[in-house]
């Protein structure tokens, strides 16, 4: 992994262009940090980092193109320099900071963040240390004490979300509404809810699924 130069070298990736332009300014103002790309969506930050080999991404987790996860994932599957990934997102779900940890992101930052959070962020994360804040630490510690939901109960859970019936379900899947009532009912001991509605209202706070 290479270490970081006397500069850190950053690269933000945000579709958003105050965003972008605020963290950049933020961190201009750092002799020891420099900006050397900014990415307007998931593809261009892929492309960037293959150009720019930054010691720090500052990624936002929904971008067009390619979202936060993805770019995470592809980035530290297929590059031999593995970046050192910061996510910076209005989101904190569980499941977001989950996933996001699970594929490789060094830290987590919501963007209400201060300013000296966030370029202590970036200097942490460059020499290899995992930043956290604890609100995000104390939601993670939680989300590993629910049962992980399998690839068939998330897109059940997913279809009853968008009011689906078992039967319409069973359809769209090309499996039985027999089967389809069975994933219900594991769903809603995993989720320790009492009918549907509640798991779909636990579901969505956890970030399992999200609405149109």
């Amino acid at each position: 992994m290479k270490a970081p130069t006397q500069q850190i070298r950053v690269m933000i990736a945000d579709d958003h262009p105050v965003v972008r332009d605020g963290l950049a300014g933020i961190l201009k103002s750092q002799k020891d940090i420099k900006v050397v790309a900014e990415a307007t969506n998931g593809e261009e930050a892929c492309e960037l980092y293959d150009r720019f080999t930054p010691d720090v991404v500052m990624l936002d987790l929904r971008m067009p193109k390619k979202d936060g996860l993805q770019v995470i994932t592809e980035l530290m599957s297929r590059r031999l320099h593995k970046p050192r990934i910061i996510v910076m997102t209005t989101y904190e779900s569980e499941e977001d900071i989950r996933q996001a940890l699970s594929a490789g992101a060094k830290g987590y930052l919501v963007k209400e963040a201060s300013r000296q959070q966030i370029r202590e962020a970036v200097r942490k994360v460059a020499t290899g240390q995992t930043l956290l804040p604890i609100e995000v630490a104390s939601k993670l510690a939680e989300s590993m004490g629910h049962p992980e939901l399998s690839e068939r109960e998330f897109q059940v859970l997913q279809h009853m979300a968008n009011g689906r019936s078992n039967k319409e379900v069973g359809q769209m899947l090309c499996i039985s509404e027999s089967t389809v009532k069975s994933h219900v009912s594991s769903l809603l001991a995993k989720l320790d809810a009492m009918g549907r509605t509640e798991a779909i209202a636990i579901a969505i706070k956890r970030g399992l699924i999200r609405t149109s």
